[in-house]
């Protein structure tokens, strides 16, 4: 099988954002579950940082996958992360969601470090899997890496 350019793998979003996420992470499989049904134009896709897929587009944005503790959002070429990747996100889902955009008048090195202690946190709180999310079959079309 032939290695995909970074343009193929671009390609493969649609020109939709990309979100990266911690495969391994309970609570970031979680924010996952809780996007998808939320996310009703189907805005989002999705890759998880650990696939080849996630790694080499992380790698091509100058990020270093294995030193990635983040939420990560891929939109329009520009990166965006922690507090503001998030925001960003809440702000593309349907319902009341997008009302919370309004963080983002407090100032983001504050916003960081609430995002800083969760993510620290995150494995005591949530857990570790050993296996990546698992879409269910109307969702996987949204998964860049299944």
């Amino acid at each position: 099988m032939k290695e995909q350019t970074i343009e193929e793998l671009t390609a493969m979003t649609d020109g939709h954002p990309l979100i990266f996420y911690d495969g391994v992470c309970g609570f970031c499989q979680r924010i996952v579950q809780f996007i998808l049904p939320r996310d009703r134009n189907a805005r989002f896709r999705f890759v998880a940082i650990q696939s080849d897929i996630g790694r080499k587009l992380l790698l091509h944005h100058g990020m270093d996958p294995d030193a990635l503790s983040t939420f990560v959002l891929l939109d329009r070429g520009k990166v965006y992360t922690r507090s503001t990747a998030g925001l960003r996100v809440l702000r593309g889902l349907g319902g009341g969601w997008p009302l919370l955009y309004a963080f983002m008048a407090v100032p983001r090195p504050i916003r960081d470090a609430v995002y800083e202690w969760i993510a620290r946190h995150r494995y005591r709180f949530f857990g570790r899997s050993d296996a990546c999310l698992l879409p269910d079959s109307k969702a996987r079309e949204r998964f860049l890496d299944y």
